[in-house]
């Protein structure tokens, strides 16, 4: 079976933020940009043979305010501790901001940033997919 590409598509209040923060804390790479295209313009960002890619937009005929949940997420699993410690440093010298996640769940093995916009990111320690005895807590 084929799968599709996921692209996560925000608007942002600042492309070239945005580009600094993701490129530096999550270490991806730009893998597209376009500019004043039917009023938008945007930046597409994603890891090397990766099966998703984030795309930043901004609207420059009828500006859009970001306006994410506290459960609206993006998470990334890291299973090995050193590579989950590093990145989570990735995060926090790129200006990312380590804060609480609003559902506990994941500060048990992990670690919520938030960006200049509002967005939050999940750096979590852990595999994925989960394991049984992970299934059973998430399912309490």
């Amino acid at each position: 079976m084929n799968m599709p590409h996921l692209r996560i598509a925000r608007p942002v209040t600042s492309l070239t933020q945005s580009e600094t923060l993701y490129c530096t804390g999550l270490g991806l790479e730009v893998t597209g940009r376009f500019s004043e295209h039917n009023g938008f313009s945007g930046i597409m960002l994603s890891l090397p043979q990766a099966a998703w890619h984030l795309e930043f937009t901004v609207c420059h005929r009828h500006p859009v305010t970001p306006a994410p949940g506290s459960e609206d997420l993006l998470v990334l699993y890291y299973p090995d501790p050193t590579h989950w410690r590093q990145r989570c440093e990735k995060m926090r010298l790129a200006g990312f901001h380590a804060i609480n996640s609003y559902n506990p769940y994941w500060d048990h093995h992990g670690q919520t940033f938030i960006d200049h916009d509002g967005y939050r990111t999940v750096i979590q320690q852990s595999a994925w997919p989960v394991t049984p005895s992970e299934q059973a807590v998430s399912q309490i």
